[in-house]
């Protein structure tokens, strides 16, 4: 048997059930075991970060009994490069949930919920292939502008500012006049009934809220952020999933990997997000980093529409983000904030 019949694997019948079965079973899990509106711990982030490591290499130790140790290769790599490529988005996700002040006790079930379209809009990409990514440097110059207002936002915004009304917020009024919408939160519900709506207007606290489009259902500023989170989603998929494929032409590799990878770095958010309770300075490093997102989807982008800009290895890409957070993180222990 040739090299090439070695690593090619089609869609066998008994793989693609393990994996469905694996991958719904790990995320039943993981979603019944946040099924309580609470923060989580970084203990807790931790350990569900290492169940999701766990998985990922269980399937590769699959792959590689089953098939052989290069077919596992190649999935590794590609997970690797999802896993590498996508840790900018857990950056821009931060941002994203502070520009919402999304309550921590919520924030499992936005990334969650969300990574069910993770799952279809990736595996969308895997089919359609090049044609969709001939999309992307024009969407991600589009992408950078935005990502780097989230900086300024995270620059600019203010620690006493707790409010949770959404009247004046950019995202409320851009949809306001399309969709039926209400401007606060309703617990952790993305939509509620017209029934509810009502028996919020008549909170005295609630009492200048004029809608702009009624129904039968309202959608609420948590939706409006779970839509926003996925979208990023996408838009980072332009970078990291042309990557997984020039790694493997297999589509049941390719998927696999950035499945696992993804489920990963959700989970990898928590430890990070945790890590900003003990680490005052973190969140400094993150604002820069989001500027640093910004220049280099910017610069790539530019490079392919105009030939003018640089590409960032991989690696260094990884370096700077290290070096960054480690200022941090160095920061913090050196200079803790006065009780």
């Amino acid at each position: 048997m040739s090299p090439e019949q070695n690593l090619h694997i089609g869609l066998e019948t008994e793989t693609v059930c393990i994996f469905v079965v694996l991958a719904i079973f790990a995320f039943a899990l993981d979603m019944w075991g946040h099924r309580a509106d609470r923060v989580i711990s970084l203990k807790t982030a931790t350990l569900w970060t290492l169940f999701w490591v766990a998985v990922g290499l269980g399937f590769s130790l699959y792959l590689t009994v089953h098939f052989n140790s290069q077919v596992a290769s190649l999935y590794l790599a590609g997970y690797l490069f999802e896993q590498a490529l996508s840790v900018d988005n857990l950056f821009v996700m931060m941002a994203i949930f502070a520009w919402f002040k999304v309550d921590n006790h919520y924030v499992h079930r936005v990334l969650y919920w969300g990574v069910l379209g993770a799952v279809v809009f990736r595996l969308l990409f895997v089919l359609v292939g090049a044609s969709l990514f001939a999309l992307g440097p024009a969407v991600e110059l589009i992408f950078a502008v935005v990502v780097g207002l989230s900086g300024v936002m995270m620059l600019t915004k203010k620690d006493e500012d707790k409010s949770k009304d959404f009247n004046q917020h950019f995202a409320y009024k851009a949809v306001r006049y399309f969709i039926p919408v209400f401007p606060k939160f309703v617990g952790h519900n993305f939509f509620i009934s017209l029934a509810t709506v009502q028996e919020e207007l008549a909170k005295p606290e609630n009492a200048g809220i004029i809608l702009k489009r009624t129904g039968k259902w309202f959608c609420t500023p948590l939706f409006l952020c779970l839509v926003i989170i996925e979208t990023t989603d996408v838009m980072f998929a332009f970078d990291s999933v042309p990557a997984v494929i020039a790694v493997s032409r297999e589509p049941l590799i390719v998927y696999s990997a950035m499945m696992f990878a993804v489920m990963g770095l959700r989970s990898m958010y928590f430890v990070l997000d945790a890590l900003r309770t003990y680490l005052v300075h973190l969140e400094k490093s993150v604002t820069i980093l989001l500027f640093f997102i910004a220049i280099k989807l910017a610069a790539g982008a530019s490079l392919h529409l105009w030939g003018v800009g640089f590409d960032l290895d991989v690696y260094v890409s990884l370096m700077v983000i290290a070096v960054i957070l480690g200022l941090g993180i160095l920061a913090s222990v050196v200079f803790p904030k006065k009780a």
